[in-house]
């Protein structure tokens, strides 16, 4: 089990590099649900990571980024309704 714990932990970071190498590379915006959706699926991946290893303060930060990421998810979902009603 460990094992899966670690390597969801490896994933989750790579998301959020990705996500965040990406922007810096004008390759993504930070408006964009894919950019949005990346950095919430890897710090969901953290978070089950950092609470097996009973790492707190990295579930905090990490259910912090999740939250900014579901609010940006959902302001662009709702931004894109309205643009196409």
């Amino acid at each position: 089990m460990e094992f899966w714990i670690t390597v969801i932990g490896w994933v989750g970071s790579v998301a959020v590099i990705v996500a965040y190498g990406l922007n810096s590379m004008q390759k993504l915006k930070s408006n964009s649900l894919a950019f949005q959706v990346l950095n919430l699926s890897g710090a969901i991946l953290l978070i089950i990571n950092s609470v097996f290893k009973e790492a707190y303060p990295f579930t905090f930060i990490n259910t912090v980024w999740a939250i900014i990421a579901i609010v940006a998810i959902f302001k662009i979902v709702r931004k894109l309704s309205t643009t196409q009603a």
